[in-house]
């Protein structure tokens, strides 16, 4: 009598990688519609206002900026400004276009998948998103010379937490949204405003009292001084703890969040 051994079951990914691996298999199609938005936006702005802009800051003399070169000043504001764009462009508008338009959402919900699933799949995708749109951010403006490589490899972990403090928020609020005007009212009344006004371009001790006081409730301003902090080497212990800890309660809570508004509404 012999004893044969039953062929070993095919190792199926966990259900979250699972909808990870549909969203990276989406992209490998689209990925060149979005370099443009993601990654040679922030580069041209990045030229434009850095090198150019900034020379004429340089030769004015601006006191707020300490001695620092313009270009140095303005690098770390505008990776952060990025993050946040690049994570409204692959949150929102994508959660709001799988629950409604394409359905696929729905159709991931009709299995043994769990709203939960999908949801923490397609954020896993969109971490995925803001740190490659940060790493080519990054890579040229080492090269320029706008950030020493060696903060470099501190901000890339820093930008993709500054894109998940909004990308989570952002998809659990998205998945209820029934009218995609709402999207675009978010992006004008909300996301530019912040682009302004949280120190991407200026310091924001530049504005009066109570509009400081605004500006540093958000959670861009929070991500601006802490890439700007570590970038021009001023970090310190307390500040920088504060700012974690604040990207950190945004990042969570969008979780907590969107985890009851996606079963809510997938399962609803």
């Amino acid at each position: 009598m012999s004893l044969t051994s039953s062929p070993a079951a095919p190792r199926v990914p966990p259900p979250a990688l699972r909808e990870f691996g549909y969203w990276l298999h989406r992209y490998r199609r689209t990925w060149r519609g979005t370099v443009v938005v993601s990654v040679a936006n922030p580069l041209l702005f990045l030229a434009a206002m850095g090198a150019g802009l900034g020379k004429l800051v340089n030769q004015g003399g601006s006191d707020y900026l300490h001695g620092t070169p313009y270009l140095h000043f303005f690098a770390p504001g505008l990776l952060a400004a990025a993050a946040m764009q690049n994570a409204f462009v692959d949150s929102a508008g994508p959660v709001f276009q799988s629950t409604r338009a394409r359905g696929n959402y729905r159709a991931a919900a009709a299995t043994p998948m769990r709203p939960s699933d999908i949801f923490a799949g397609h954020l896993l995708f969109m971490a995925m998103r803001v740190a490659s749109g940060a790493l080519a951010f990054l890579l040229v403006a080492t090269v320029a010379g706008a950030v020493p490589w060696e903060r470099s490899l501190l901000l890339l972990p820093v930008a993709t937490l500054v894109g998940c403090a909004f990308a989570a928020p952002l998809a659990a609020w998205a998945v209820t949204v029934t009218q995609f005007t709402r999207i675009n009212g978010v992006f004008r009344f909300v996301l530019l405003p912040l682009y302004m006004f949280s120190g991407t371009f200026y310091s924001p001790d530049q504005l009066p009292g109570w509009l400081h006081a605004v500006v540093m409730a958000t959670p861009l301003y929070h991500g601006i001084q802490l890439c700007r902090s570590i970038a021009l080497s001023t970090a310190s212990a307390g500040p920088t703890t504060v700012h974690l800890l604040y990207l950190v309660a945004m990042a969570t809570a969008g979780v907590l969040i969107g985890r009851r508004t996606y079963t809510r509404h997938l399962h609803g």
